[in-house]
């Protein structure tokens, strides 16, 4: 399952910017798709399993 930036944001009750500084320091998993980037769910949930910090 892939999720939006924004669909990510939601689930993590994270702002946008937050969603791109895991993607930077590569916390989260994406793929591009055309312009669009999408949030690998495990990786999601493997956020929530650790604990956002």
């Amino acid at each position: 399952m892939l999720y939006t930036v924004l669909e990510a944001s939601a689930r993590l009750r994270v702002s946008r910017s937050t969603i791109y500084n895991l993607l930077r320091d590569k916390r989260l998993k994406s793929v591009r798709i055309g312009a669009s980037r999408r949030i690998l769910a495990e990786s999601v949930e493997a956020i929530i399993a650790e604990g956002l910090e």
